[in-house]
Protein backbone atom coordinates (compact mmCIF):
# COMPACT_ATOMS: atom_id res chain seq x y z
CA UNK A 1 0.00 0.00 0.00
CA UNK A 2 1.47 3.38 -0.87
CA UNK A 3 2.06 6.03 1.80
CA UNK A 4 -0.67 8.34 0.53
CA UNK A 5 -3.29 5.58 0.55
CA UNK A 6 -2.13 4.57 4.03
CA UNK A 7 -2.61 8.12 5.40
CA UNK A 8 -6.09 8.36 3.89
CA UNK A 9 -7.28 5.01 5.23
CA UNK A 10 -9.72 5.35 8.11
CA UNK A 11 -10.15 2.62 10.71
CA UNK A 12 -11.92 -0.28 8.98
CA UNK A 13 -12.91 1.82 5.95
CA UNK A 14 -11.69 0.71 2.51
CA UNK A 15 -10.22 3.15 0.01
CA UNK A 16 -9.72 2.59 -3.71
CA UNK A 17 -7.25 4.36 -5.99
CA UNK A 18 -7.79 4.06 -9.74
CA UNK A 19 -5.48 4.75 -12.67
CA UNK A 20 -5.89 3.89 -16.35
CA UNK A 21 -3.98 0.62 -15.99
CA UNK A 22 -4.65 -0.42 -12.38
CA UNK A 23 -6.84 -0.29 -9.32
CA UNK A 24 -5.72 -0.62 -5.70
CA UNK A 25 -8.03 -1.16 -2.74
CA UNK A 26 -6.82 -1.03 0.86
CA UNK A 27 -8.21 -1.36 4.38
CA UNK A 28 -6.63 -1.23 7.83
CA UNK A 29 -7.94 -1.90 11.32
CA UNK A 30 -6.59 -2.29 14.84
CA UNK A 31 -7.31 -5.72 16.29
CA UNK A 32 -7.22 -6.17 20.07
CA UNK A 33 -5.43 -9.51 19.81
CA UNK A 34 -1.93 -10.89 19.53
CA UNK A 35 -0.44 -11.15 16.04
CA UNK A 36 -0.08 -14.94 16.47
CA UNK A 37 -3.89 -15.26 16.66
CA UNK A 38 -4.45 -13.05 13.60
CA UNK A 39 -1.75 -14.94 11.66
CA UNK A 40 -3.27 -18.31 12.53
CA UNK A 41 -6.64 -17.16 11.16
CA UNK A 42 -5.05 -15.85 7.95
CA UNK A 43 -3.08 -19.03 7.27
CA UNK A 44 -5.58 -21.83 8.02
CA UNK A 45 -7.30 -22.02 4.63
CA UNK A 46 -10.01 -24.55 5.43
CA UNK A 47 -11.24 -22.41 8.36
CA UNK A 48 -11.89 -19.23 6.31
CA UNK A 49 -15.56 -19.92 5.50
CA UNK A 50 -16.31 -20.39 9.22
CA UNK A 51 -15.20 -16.90 10.28
CA UNK A 52 -15.04 -14.91 7.04
CA UNK A 53 -18.30 -13.95 5.35
CA UNK A 54 -16.51 -12.95 2.11
CA UNK A 55 -14.97 -16.37 1.35
CA UNK A 56 -17.01 -19.46 0.44
CA UNK A 57 -14.03 -21.82 0.15
CA UNK A 58 -10.25 -22.06 0.03
CA UNK A 59 -8.45 -25.28 -0.79
CA UNK A 60 -4.73 -25.87 -0.53
CA UNK A 61 -2.20 -24.86 2.09
CA UNK A 62 -1.30 -21.24 2.74
CA UNK A 63 2.50 -21.42 2.89
CA UNK A 64 5.43 -20.07 0.85
CA UNK A 65 5.32 -21.20 -2.78
CA UNK A 66 2.06 -23.13 -2.51
CA UNK A 67 -1.03 -22.77 -4.67
CA UNK A 68 -4.54 -22.20 -3.35
CA UNK A 69 -7.96 -22.13 -4.95
CA UNK A 70 -10.34 -19.49 -3.62
CA UNK A 71 -14.03 -18.79 -4.14
CA UNK A 72 -15.54 -15.58 -2.81
CA UNK A 73 -18.95 -14.01 -2.45
CA UNK A 74 -17.79 -11.09 -4.64
CA UNK A 75 -17.88 -13.26 -7.78
CA UNK A 76 -19.53 -16.56 -6.83
CA UNK A 77 -19.20 -18.06 -10.33
CA UNK A 78 -15.44 -17.58 -10.50
CA UNK A 79 -12.64 -19.66 -9.00
CA UNK A 80 -9.35 -17.87 -8.31
CA UNK A 81 -6.19 -19.96 -8.69
CA UNK A 82 -3.58 -18.15 -6.62
CA UNK A 83 0.05 -18.61 -5.70
CA UNK A 84 1.43 -17.72 -2.26
CA UNK A 85 4.22 -15.29 -3.18
CA UNK A 86 5.43 -14.22 0.28
CA UNK A 87 5.04 -15.80 3.69
CA UNK A 88 6.71 -14.06 6.66
CA UNK A 89 5.10 -15.46 9.84
CA UNK A 90 3.11 -12.94 11.87
CA UNK A 91 4.20 -10.10 9.55
CA UNK A 92 3.37 -10.42 5.83
CA UNK A 93 1.43 -12.70 3.50
CA UNK A 94 1.09 -12.12 -0.25
CA UNK A 95 -0.90 -14.18 -2.72
CA UNK A 96 -2.03 -13.50 -6.25
CA UNK A 97 -2.05 -14.33 -9.92
CA UNK A 98 -0.80 -12.71 -13.13
CA UNK A 99 -3.30 -9.84 -12.81
CA UNK A 100 -2.56 -8.80 -9.25
CA UNK A 101 -1.56 -9.47 -5.67
CA UNK A 102 -3.25 -9.25 -2.30
CA UNK A 103 -0.98 -8.21 0.55
CA UNK A 104 -1.76 -8.84 4.22
CA UNK A 105 0.45 -7.01 6.72
CA UNK A 106 0.51 -7.36 10.51
CA UNK A 107 2.22 -4.72 12.62
CA UNK A 108 2.50 -4.93 16.39
CA UNK A 109 0.67 -2.13 18.09
CA UNK A 110 0.74 -1.28 21.78
CA UNK A 111 0.25 -4.17 24.21
CA UNK A 112 -1.44 -7.11 22.50
CA UNK A 113 -2.87 -4.97 19.69
CA UNK A 114 -2.17 -5.84 16.07
CA UNK A 115 -2.60 -3.44 13.18
CA UNK A 116 -3.98 -5.43 10.25
CA UNK A 117 -3.68 -3.99 6.74
CA UNK A 118 -4.85 -5.55 3.50
CA UNK A 119 -4.38 -4.19 0.00
CA UNK A 120 -4.88 -5.54 -3.48
CA UNK A 121 -3.59 -4.05 -6.69
CA UNK A 122 -4.85 -5.41 -9.98
CA UNK A 123 -3.94 -4.22 -13.44
CA UNK A 124 -1.78 -4.42 -16.50
CA UNK A 125 -1.79 -3.29 -20.11
CA UNK A 126 -5.13 -4.99 -20.82
CA UNK A 127 -6.77 -3.72 -17.59
CA UNK A 128 -8.76 -0.92 -19.34
CA UNK A 129 -10.52 -3.54 -21.48
CA UNK A 130 -12.10 -5.37 -18.53
CA UNK A 131 -11.90 -2.88 -15.63
CA UNK A 132 -15.59 -2.07 -15.89
CA UNK A 133 -16.52 -5.73 -15.36
CA UNK A 134 -14.65 -6.02 -12.04
CA UNK A 135 -16.86 -5.24 -9.05
CA UNK A 136 -15.76 -2.82 -6.33
CA UNK A 137 -13.77 -4.48 -3.55
CA UNK A 138 -14.55 -1.83 -0.90
CA UNK A 139 -17.48 -3.52 0.88
CA UNK A 140 -15.82 -6.95 0.68
CA UNK A 141 -12.56 -5.58 2.16
CA UNK A 142 -14.44 -3.87 5.00
CA UNK A 143 -16.33 -7.09 5.80
CA UNK A 144 -13.12 -9.17 5.65
CA UNK A 145 -11.34 -6.82 8.09
CA UNK A 146 -14.38 -6.69 10.39
CA UNK A 147 -14.80 -10.48 10.40
CA UNK A 148 -11.09 -10.99 11.13
CA UNK A 149 -11.19 -8.44 13.95
CA UNK A 150 -14.31 -10.02 15.51
CA UNK A 151 -12.92 -13.58 15.40
CA UNK A 152 -9.39 -12.70 16.59
CA UNK A 153 -10.71 -10.60 19.49
CA UNK A 154 -13.10 -13.39 20.54
CA UNK A 155 -10.21 -15.87 20.60
CA UNK A 156 -8.03 -13.40 22.55
CA UNK A 157 -10.83 -12.88 25.11
CA UNK A 158 -11.35 -16.64 25.52
CA UNK A 159 -7.69 -17.03 26.52
CA UNK A 160 -7.92 -14.56 29.43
Amino acid sequence: MNQQANKMTQEGKATTTRTTFSRETAVSTTILADAAIVWALLTHASDYPRWNSTVTSITGEIREGSSITLKSTLDAKRTFNLKVKEFVPEKRLVWGDAMGSRVYTLTRGSGENTIFSMSEKIGGLLFPLFAGAIPSFDESFERFASDLKTEAEAIQQSRK
